[in-house]
């Protein structure tokens, strides 16, 4: 039998930083791809603008549906053996770690996800307000990126338009929540089908 032909096409990865899911997803998907010997694309973008579109909610304003979530979240990260601490504002707008994400990955893509994962822990382990510009700098600041400089790209009308114009193009693509993963065109929405991810990297498709 011939062995399926296995593409070294980088992965897409869509998340947004209020997403618990895209959390985990972030921590786990580089190294998954690694073992295949693939890359991943970083593609932050806002799920208010998928909601306007599918009719939806933030998971805790969804009857039934939101007292599972909080649940499941706190056992998926127990399943991913990642720390997790339920924020006491939960969501929250993150426009400003978005844009500043965008800014930092047309520059340094490792830096740019160095700065994600950091944010996602900020808000998620550290019960931080990553709405809030100022925290968003100190975790920039942590990784020796300018506080001064940052915070006029942040506040620029050109990185506003470039993250609407983001968020626009994941809609065309289908994407609905985060986080959401495309692998050879094939999507995947949601931090519990990174198994099947992964079976698809190994197999070639299934």
């Amino acid at each position: 039998m011939n062995t399926p032909q296995r593409s070294a096409a980088p992965l897409d990865f869509y998340f947004d930083f209020s997403s618990p899911y895209g959390y985990f997803a972030a921590e786990k998907i580089d190294e998954l791809a690694a073992r295949y010997g693939r890359s991943v694309l970083w593609h932050p973008f806002l799920l208010g603008a998928t909601f306007k579109v599918t009719g939806l909610g933030p998971l805790p304003s969804i009857p039934l549906k939101g007292t599972y979530s909080l649940h499941d979240i706190q056992r998926s990260a127990r399943y991913f053996g990642l720390p997790y601490r339920q924020p006491s504002s939960f969501p929250l707008p993150t426009q400003h770690a978005a844009r500043a994400f965008l800014w930092i990955n047309d520059r340094d893509p490792v830096l740019a996800r160095q700065f994600g994962l950091a944010i996602y822990r900020a808000y998620f382990v550290d019960d931080q307000n990553i709405s809030d510009l100022a925290v968003v700098l100190d975790v920039a600041a942590g990784l020796r990126l300018d506080r001064d400089e940052l915070s006029a790209v942040v506040g620029s009308a050109e990185i506003k338009t470039r993250l609407i114009a983001e968020s626009e193009l994941a809609l065309a693509r289908g994407v609905f929540g985060s986080p959401f993963i495309f692998v050879d065109g094939e999507a995947f929405w949601g931090a519990d089908r990174l198994s099947q991810v992964e079976k698809w990297l190994a197999e070639g498709g299934f």
